[in-house]
Order: structure tokens, then sequence, then C-alpha cells
């Protein structure tokens, strides 16, 4: 009789053992798997339990949670939702996240391990902590002069402080409201079909992700090589460049919309934007030289992010060389994002040292405690400070005397550059209306604001359109906002604050 009950001990036992090891099984080996089955919507229903952290603009929260009532308990909410919707994404239910609700989701959903009290408290306790805030670099003041400078037409703004790298606005027109996205059901499939067909593509962050043949603009890039490769020692000289100037082993003419080109020097060549010059000084400096230049300034960069993805700008790395005449002059393949050329006006305003762009200034736990900062870092040096004293002067040239005025600001200092970029097959697409420039208080040691504005101006008439006329108003309002700030306000970080749930 004891020997049965030893029997039937022993395999009870293993039988123990065997549900012991299938458990650890389940909830170890293939818990991961288990977590990822489209079948399994406990991850998802967790996701959503809780309020999700917010994205807070001038101190202020930009987003919220509200609680439904259903499985999907905590579903986003939004304030002034086009307005900073280049800047938050959107967080769906239903469509997944985008933008910093994308690029700091961990934070915002309360699963990052910067969060917890103590190493490995999340695995261990397997809970989540609250959401967590993103403190971000936007100015709330100048955000809404981007936006209503673009006054619902087709383009981008963006504003960087040149000593920083903060990205003070960055604004995309049209735009949409990311809540209607946010839960699920008919009517918020009914809105992504809606936004997705929109002829004006709302959900498409121009500043970010959209390139556009930046044309004159890029011209500030190419006298920059110039100057730092020693084709250009007086920028009072002429130059040498004929008119018309003919592309390399083709009959074909460069035109100028300008007068006086022939034989200009280059500070006449960037007041007026005569493309005869800067074409033939892109080919002096050889595509090796270009390329150089152009990747200082973040051209060709696939790893380029604020923290949200930004689109590569190009610049063809094989050419012949008339093709590189063209791109010399923002033509032929090169393209740029806004963000892109919003640089190239901060490493000239900022001596030629291009600070790393930064949307994020800082993450906190939902008690306000820090857990993340961004720090200000160096991204190159985009040319030498000799050259980029130059250029400011140039630029400021564009604005007094040149084709820039209308960016001109009673009392403070600007420089720009204007661009008309034709596009579209044979160039019959209506043209893209650029401004990049950058303004300094009379009184200031540095520049506050740089800028860069492009301008689609899709329902324009074509000889309506240029930098100057349709760009540079938009770029002059955002930078007069800037100089209305004051210093201290710009350059030292916001207090957080605990925001309410709507």
């Amino acid at each position: 009789m004891i020997r049965y009950i030893r029997r039937a001990a022993a395999l009870s036992f293993v039988l123990l053992v065997a549900l012991l090891v299938n458990a650890a099984r389940v909830q170890i080996v293939e818990a991961p798997s288990l977590d990822k089955n489209p079948a399994n919507r406990r991850p998802t229903i967790a996701r959503y339990a809780q309020p999700r952290g917010d994205i807070l603009v001038g101190g202020q929260a930009v987003t919220g949670s509200r609680d439904t009532g259903q499985p999907l308990r905590y579903e986003r909410t939004y304030r002034d939702g086009p307005l900073y919707a280049p800047v938050t994404g959107y967080a769906s239910q239903t469509y997944g996240t985008t933008l910093l609700e994308n690029a700091e989701d961990a934070v915002l959903s309360g699963t990052s391990p910067l969060l917890a009290p103590f190493p490995f408290w999340n695995d261990l306790s397997r809970t989540r902590r609250p959401g967590g805030q993103v403190v971000t670099t936007v100015d709330p003041v100048l955000q809404r002069a981007a936006y209503e400078g673009l006054d619902g037409r087709r383009g981008a703004v963006v504003a960087l402080e040149p000593s920083s790298g903060r990205v003070l606005a960055l604004v995309t027109s049209p735009s949409y409201n990311p809540g209607l996205l946010s839960g699920t059901g008919e009517a918020v499939t009914s809105a992504w079909t809606r936004l997705n067909a929109a002829p004006g593509r709302p959900l498409l962050n121009r500043a970010l992700r959209q390139t556009y043949p930046p044309g004159s603009t890029f011209k500030i890039v190419t006298a920059a090589a110039a100057l730092d490769a020693g084709i250009v020692t007086d920028v009072d000289a002429p130059t040498g460049a004929p008119d018309p100037y003919l592309l390399p082993n083709t009959r074909t003419a460069l035109p100028n919309e300008a007068t006086g080109c022939a034989n200009a020097s280059l500070s006449y060549a960037i007041r007026w934007s005569c493309n005869t010059v800067m074409a033939h000084l892109g080919v002096k400096v050889g595509l090796a030289g270009m390329l150089d230049a152009v990747a200082r300034f973040g051209f060709n960069d696939d790893a380029l992010r604020i923290p949200s993805r930004v689109a590569r700008s190009n610049f063809d790395t094989d050419m012949t060389a008339d093709q590189l005449a063209l791109s010399a002059i923002g033509q032929y393949d090169t393209t740029a994002t806004p963000l892109q050329m919003a640089m190239v006006a901060a490493a000239v305003a900022n001596g030629g040292d291009l600070a790393q762009p930064h949307l994020v200034d800082r993450t906190t736990t939902s008690g306000g405690r820090t857990v993340g900062q961004t720090v200000r870092r160096s991204y190159r040096q985009a040319m030498q400070p000799v050259t980029a004293m130059r250029l400011r002067q140039l630029m400021l040239d564009v604005v007094e005397r040149g084709s820039g005025g209308n960016a001109a600001i009673k009392g403070a200092r600007v420089g720009g550059k204007t661009g008309t970029a034709q596009h579209g097959v044979g160039n019959t697409g209506t043209p893209y209306a650029w401004f990049i420039g950058w303004a300094q208080a009379a009184d200031a040691g540095r520049p506050a604001v740089a800028v860069a504005v492009v301008v689609e101006e899709a329902s324009a008439n074509r000889e309506d359109i240029s930098g100057g006329g349709s760009a540079a108003p938009i770029a002059r309002a955002v930078m007069e906002a800037a100089l209305g700030r004051t210093e201290g306000r710009l350059a030292h970080r916001y207090d957080v604050v605990k925001p309410s749930r709507p």
C-alpha cells in the first residue's frame, strides 16, 4: 500500500513540476509573442486604462485625456489642435501615434524606465507609472504668429534659436485637429478618410517631412562654399561670371531675373539673386567641394531627428557640370525641408556653428521631476566664422537694399534671402516662394531667431509670387514676435505646471 502511495506522490510531483515549467514557459518565454498577438486585447486595454501624460508649450498643456467609460477608457484630447498639430502629431486608438506623440510615447504612456523610482521597477512590479510630461521648446507667441501669417495657405514656417538650436515655432498649413482621430468608431474612420483625401494634405507635416526645391535661398550655401574654399576672397570684387552664362558642355543659357549680373560681385549677386554668378561659383567650387559644404549644413543626412524624424534634404552626389551649376542655385534635384533652410540661416546667425535643432527641452514625471534633459550640442561647424560674418553682412544688404525689404523691422538688424523656386515638368508648376533670415535686436549681442518660410501659393497668379512678396512678411511677423520676447524668456526653460485634465 505504501508503495502505491509513493508512486502516486511521485507522479503528482512530476505533474506539479510539469505544470510549473509550462506556466514559466507561458509567462516568461512566450509572454512577448502573446503580448504582440493581435487577438490579445489586454495590452491595448492596459495602454488606455490611465490618462496619457501631457505635452507642454510655454508651460501649459496643449494635450489632455478624456474618460470615455469604454473598455479603451482614456482618449486623447487637444487644445488648439490645428495650431500645435505639427508639433504634437496625434495619438489615436485606431491609427497609432505620430511626431512627438510617437517619439516620446514611452514617457507619455508611462512605460519609460526613467519614470520608475528604482531601476527595473517596471519589470519587477509589472505596473505602469502615471504618464510623464514632455516640455517643448516651442514659444506660443511665435507659433501663433507663424500660423496666422500663413493664414491657411499651403506652406510651412520653422523658427530656431540660433545659439541653442531650440525650435521656437513649427507650423504647417493647412492643418487639422488631431482630436478627430483620437478614439475609435465610424466618426474617426470617416475623419481619417476625409483628411487623407483632402487636396491640401493636412496630415502632411510640411516643415519636417516635405522637401522643396529651395531656389535662391540655397545661394547662401553656395556662397559659404565659395568663401570657405577661397574661390571668393573679396565679396565686392568682380567674379568673372558672364551674362548670359552657358551651362557647361551645353548650349543652354541660364537666365537672370535681375539686371546688372554680368561679372557681378558676390555681394551684388546675393543682394539681387543673380543666377549666373552663383552657378558659375558652384562649378568653380566643384562637386567635391560642394558636397563637403552641403553636408556641414545637414544636407544628405538620413539620421536627423528633433526627436521626430526629419526627411532627408538632398544634394545629388553624382552630377555633370551643368547639373552642378543648376544645383548650386537650388534647382535641378536639390531639395530641402523648411527645417533644413532654417538651419542654414541659423548657422550664419551663430557664427558658423550650427547647433543641433531640438523640439523637446526636457521630460518629467507626472509630478514635474525632471527625468531627461536636452543639452545644447553642436551639430556641425557649417562654415568658418569669418565666412559667417561676411554672409551676415550680405544678408543684411538683401533686406536693407535688395529683394528682402519686406522683412525689415524698424530698430532691429535683419538679414535674409529671398527665393522663388521653379518646379514641375518644364517648370510649369506654380513657383514656391521662400524666405530665410534672422533677426537681432539693436542692443543684443547675438541674433534671437532664425526663420525659414515656404509658401506654395497654389491659388496665386504666377507673376505675383516671390519670396520677398509672399514669404518675407510672414518671416517678419515671426521675427517681430521673437524680438518682442525678452531674452530671458527665450533663453530660460519654462516652469512645469501640473495641468488639469479636460
